[in-house]
């Protein structure tokens, strides 16, 4: 099963429906609360209860905050999501 959470960011024509048929998936989706699971979250990433670096492809300065906004929008070099340091 996949699970889709988040706020909700209008039409999207990137899902390979294709692929999701022929895996048999089940798609969910919801809205998240998300002032509701931000304190809660950010307590047990502090507690070292969940490790959400595992998610983190590209580290840059922000500086380069234009070009690497380029490469996660265009999904280069593998940039699934990236951490930008002052």
């Amino acid at each position: 099963m996949v699970s889709v959470s988040g706020v909700y960011g209008g039409l999207s024509n990137m899902i390979p429906m294709g692929a999701i048929v022929n895996k048999g998936l089940t798609l969910r989706s919801g809205q998240t609360h998300v002032r509701r699971w931000t304190d809660d979250l950010i307590r047990r990433i502090d507690e070292g209860e969940i490790d959400p670096t595992f998610v983190v492809t590209h580290t840059s300065p922000l500086g380069r905050a234009p070009e690497i906004y380029t490469t996660s929008r265009d999904k280069k070099d593998g940039c699934i999501k990236v951490v930008l340091k002052p």
